[in-house]
């Protein structure tokens, strides 16, 4: 089984990598075979709406026909059995490299047709990992958890199934004496690395290993 994981921040190390590597390990525990893409490091664009991807007879017919860095990590996608999308909350949304990936992986899938149908050749087990500032508290009263629960819910359309796992209140900074930084006490945030963060390591280490089965 091939696991794929997608690396939606500029920060290879940090919190959202540091998720999906855990995620990657629960997925090997299981015998899987992992890799990572890092957005960040690819030449693309978004949708060019081109409607290739949905002319008839076309050669792109289901697929997204823009030539790019892109274009192998979408097929390395498609032929994943496991995929798990991570990305930060930047600015009460996934990064724009995220967007761009979800806009060139999902949309081909869709057929236009009332009620809309996926045309995607095979099931994949998918997830999304957020990492964000915000607590839960505070994501729930923006309404974040609606607005990203549409990613889950495309996604699950396409492929029949998806999750999401979010880490609140992550560690931003390595050094807080540096930023200017009055939105909690960086102490507060370092303590909860210490003891929260751990934990939700081991939740996207377990999620991995679920997906797999």
């Amino acid at each position: 089984m091939n696991v794929l994981a997608i690396n939606g921040s500029p920060r290879k190390k940090w919190n959202t990598a540091m998720m999906l590597e855990k995620a990657l390990e629960g997925a090997a525990s299981k015998g899987a075979k992992t890799d990572m893409v890092h957005l960040y490091d690819l030449k693309f664009t978004g949708c060019k709406s081109c409607f290739a991807c949905k002319t008839k007879n076309g050669k792109s017919y289901g697929k997204c026909a823009v030539k790019d860095d892109l274009t192998a990590v979408l097929k390395k996608a498609a032929d994943a059995d496991a995929i798990i999308i991570g990305s930060p909350i930047y600015f009460c949304s996934i990064t724009g490299e995220t967007k761009s990936f979800l806009e060139r992986f999902l949309f081909p899938y869709f057929e236009y047709s009332m009620p809309p149908k996926s045309i995607a050749p095979k099931k994949i087990n998918t997830a999304f990992i957020y990492t964000m500032n915000d607590s839960e508290e505070l994501m729930k009263l923006m309404g974040n958890d609606k607005h990203l629960g549409i990613y889950q819910f495309l996604t699950q359309m396409v492929f029949g199934s998806c999750e999401s796992l979010s880490s609140f209140e992550t560690l931003q900074f390595e050094d807080y004496s540096k930023i200017v930084f009055n939105y909690v006490d960086p102490a507060v945030r370092i303590k909860r690395r210490e003891e929260v963060f751990p934990q939700d390591l081991q939740n996207a280490f377990n999620l991995g290993a679920r997906l797999v089965g």
